[in-house]
């Protein structure tokens, strides 16, 4: 995370950065990460936690809100109907694209209102990887999502922080940490297209060590996205 951080200059003096937090091991970390990376980093920076609650029946965010009271960092719950909107009004046969783009425009309103000029996802290295091959794959596409990114409408820039971190490095942070995650209630988890594609990364990463690597230096050297060495 310092590593990203610092080659990409995501983090400024005076800075105030909302974690988006799912609950799922991603976000936790980021927000362990950026709790820790604050007590030593030269800028200095607050941070604060946002959850976007979709409203599926049974979720508790009780143990993510005590944990954040422990580490004296603000949490905000925004409770939303999403759930009966996306799955049982609409109907969506791709609910995944739509789900996401609602969060986002939820989660970047209630970071400005608490005076955050900065979001940080959870995003990982192999997410950069799955994210370049759906893309070329699904839409004949070079390209994936960027290490930062300014959002002039909303004068807010997201951040990614665990772009060096692999998953693995992750759930090995977590199992060695009592991290309060709760398991994804949305039906479409691990069933999803990017499921697909990281069953086959992972596949042809097995048979051709350090492909994921190749790829993402591949990424880095060609300059997508603003991706650089």
């Amino acid at each position: 995370m310092r590593r990203a951080a610092d080659q990409y200059e995501m983090i400024d003096e005076g800075d105030k950065i909302a974690v988006a937090v799912s609950g799922g091991k991603d976000s936790l970390t980021l927000l362990a990460g950026l709790w820790n990376l604050r007590m030593f980093y030269p800028k200095k920076f607050d941070i604060c936690a946002i959850t976007v609650d979709m409203g599926f029946k049974g979720t508790d965010f009780t143990s993510i809100a005590d944990w954040c009271g422990e580490l004296g960092i603000e949490y905000s719950i925004v409770k939303t109907d999403l759930e009966t909107v996306i799955f049982n009004i609409r109907k969506e046969s791709n609910p995944c694209s739509l789900c996401a783009k609602m969060r986002r425009g939820i989660l970047h309103d209630e970071a400005k209102r608490m005076g955050c000029n900065k979001i940080a996802l959870g995003h990982h290295f192999d997410d950069v990887i799955e994210t370049f091959v759906m893309n070329l794959f699904n839409e004949g596409r070079i390209g994936t999502f960027s290490p930062i990114t300014y959002l002039s409408r909303k004068d807010i820039t997201m951040i990614r922080p665990l772009i060096f971190a692999p998953e693995k490095d992750i759930e090995y942070f977590v199992r060695s940490n009592p991290l309060p995650v709760i398991k994804s209630p949305c039906p479409e988890d691990k069933h999803t297209d990017r499921e697909k594609y990281k069953n086959m990364i992972a596949a042809l990463d097995r048979e051709n060590k350090g492909l994921k690597h190749r790829i993402f230096v591949a990424i880095s050297k060609s300059g997508i996205d603003g991706y650089k060495m």
